[in-house]
């Protein structure tokens, strides 16, 4: 596989062509923001560590039948993945409630309630990425009705396979941020970004120690350090 011209270059990973028209390599770079990119800082070693996380996670997502955009790692912090039209939605499985759910819901952070809660989102950065619902999306022409049912019971589907694998690493699996696109190939939706302590929020089962980006977003330290446990205990699980 032949890497090309860079097609987009984000905050946290950059995209790029390859000789395949319905392939691009995702690699993964070292910086971490939050709080819609006013808090940034770069912590060396955690786009390869991301990598591999997310590689390890939409692999088993795939065995499962769960379809995503990830093929194979082709790198230290590299990935091929299969081209995607954006669809800009944000889905996010929440198993417990913490963080800004917690806040503005008024509930002690990890609060468990007795359903999975599913949110919705605008991923639109200009509107600090709004919680809409479906009539909203669709007036939007964002997605139809039909889309987004599917949409929701895949993300459903990807939260009970992962909290089970994260399960079995001793990691519980709080909320899951899942975006997804429409690929080139097959014209599926399907999941199309990384998921990983970036975008999820991962608890130790024991010591209820976050493993995730909150230890960057509430200054925490041993960002990498918790990242590399994450990614040590899975790579144990699978190998």
């Amino acid at each position: 596989m032949i890497k090309g011209e860079k097609l987009f270059d984000g905050n946290e990973k950059q995209v790029f062509a390859t000789d395949d028209p319905n392939k691009v390599i995702f690699r993964y770079k070292d910086v971490t923001v939050a709080f819609n990119n006013i808090k940034r800082a770069r912590f060396i070693g955690k786009g390869i560590l991301d990598n591999q996380i997310s590689a390890i996670l939409l692999g088993e997502l795939n065995k499962k039948g769960v379809e995503t955009h990830f093929v194979e790692l082709v790198g230290e912090r590299e990935q091929l993945c299969r081209k995607i039209e954006i669809i800009p939605l944000e889905i996010t499985v929440h198993n417990r409630i913490a963080g800004s759910l917690a806040q503005r819901l008024g509930v002690e952070e990890g609060f468990k309630s007795d359903n999975t809660i599913v949110d919705l989102r605008y991923n639109n950065d200009d509107l600090d990425d709004p919680m809409i619902n479906d009539h909203h999306a669709v007036a939007l022409g964002l997605a139809s009705y039909d889309e987004l049912k599917f949409m929701y019971s895949q993300a459903l589907k990807a939260n009970k396979i992962l909290s089970a694998l994260l399960k079995k690493a001793g990691i519980e699996l709080i909320d899951m941020k899942l975006e997804f696109g429409r690929a080139s190939d097959n014209g599926h939706i399907i999941i199309s970004d990384e998921i990983s302590p970036d975008t999820s929020r991962m608890w130790d089962m024991e010591t209820g120690e976050k493993l995730d980006k909150d230890r960057f977003r509430y200054d925490l330290s041993d960002v990498v350090a918790s990242y590399r446990t994450v990614c040590e205990r899975l790579k144990e699980l699978v190998k």
